[in-house]
């Protein structure tokens, strides 16, 4: 892990952090560079809500830039890798680097957690919508299991990625 990855996960309470998308993939896609379907990122002017940003892990501000593109969050390819649609700031943001849950989970009243092991594949019998209040709980019990690498965190009702949940 470099300097810079270690800096952007930072420490939740007990024991768990949240990783937002690793600032030189921002940073590259905000220059133009290539989504994961190999396509240049959609540039768009936020509406103010429903837009939360995969690095500052807040809502893109109304009237502001932002980028929609497709994104894998795995490093490789296999059946499980999904890739799906996500948004970033149009503009440089700093990565979360908060304590607690971040503000974009806190704008729904549920999300899908699910759990991967170190081969990013999903651990069956892991995923669950679970209440917004009871994340970083769920989150800490999940990662207990040896067999679990990390835990992504998705919207309950579309299945967009939100952030990954790493062991502090």
């Amino acid at each position: 892990m470099t300097t810079l990855q270690a800096r952007e996960q930072t420490a939740c309470s007990h024991g768990i952090r949240v990783c937002p998308i690793p600032t030189d993939a921002v940073r590259a896609l905000q220059l133009g560079g290539p989504d994961a379907n190999g396509r240049v990122p959609e540039r768009v002017v936020s509406d103010g809500a429903g837009n939360p940003c995969r690095h500052c892990l807040c809502e893109v501000p109304k009237g502001a830039e932002m980028l929609i593109l497709a994104h894998r969050p795995f490093r490789g390819l296999n059946p499980y890798a999904e890739c799906g649609p996500i948004f970033l700031c149009g503009e440089p943001c700093a990565p979360w680097a908060g304590t607690g849950m971040p503000p974009v989970l806190a704008t729904s009243p549920d999300y899908m957690l699910r759990g991967y092991d170190s081969n990013d594949r999903i651990v069956y019998g892991s995923g669950a919508v679970v209440a917004r209040d009871d994340l970083a709980t769920h989150a800490r019990a999940l990662l207990t299991q040896a067999k679990i690498a990390y835990v992504h965190v998705r919207s309950a009702r579309n299945g967009c990625y939100q952030c990954r949940i790493d062991r502090a």
